[in-house]
């Protein structure tokens, strides 16, 4: 069974959603490596099939059916063997499918987490400076208050 490659491909949306190149790139070669490997299968069983067809018939010399025999026994192993590759394959497929969903959910989570990290860190920054600013104009307002005749007038 091959296990190359990341997670599935999912739908690539707009603004920074999907998958990144590196995984786009991944799952294209394992779509590739998938397909090669149902190539082979399938042409594994049909070259088997036919071998096997050829060697079924009968012939007059023990020898030679006993060999014949032998020859068909291999080749339907070989089918055998090629047609339980093609099953882990639909199986692996599924499964690929089915958790390629929750891998780049989960890549999308997370990248959206760090997003509002930075965005409440940048929102903490502006606070303060807000606060900075806020407080360096009331002390400036204060020390003018302070200074000023409208504070010996009573008001």
């Amino acid at each position: 069974m091959n296990k190359a490659g990341g997670g599935g491909v999912a739908g690539s949306g707009g603004g920074g959603s999907g998958p990144t190149a590196a995984a786009a790139a991944a799952a294209a070669q394992k779509q590739k490596a998938l397909m090669q490997r149902v190539e082979t299968d399938i042409g594994n069983i049909v070259d088997n099939f036919s071998h096997l067809v050829n060697v079924s018939r009968v012939n007059e010399p023990a020898v030679r059916n006993s060999q014949e025999a032998f020859m068909a026994e291999m080749r339907a192993a070989r089918m055998v063997q090629a047609a339980d590759s093609l099953l882990r394959l639909v199986s692996e497929l599924k499964q690929t499918a089915i958790f390629a969903g929750f891998a780049s959910l989960n890549d999308h989570v997370d990248q959206r987490t760090s997003q509002f990290d930075q965005q409440a860190e940048n929102t903490d920054r502006l606070l303060a400076r807000i606060g900075d600013d806020a407080a360096a104009a009331l002390k400036e307002l204060e020390s003018h208050y302070y200074s000023s005749s409208q504070r010996s007038l009573g008001f």
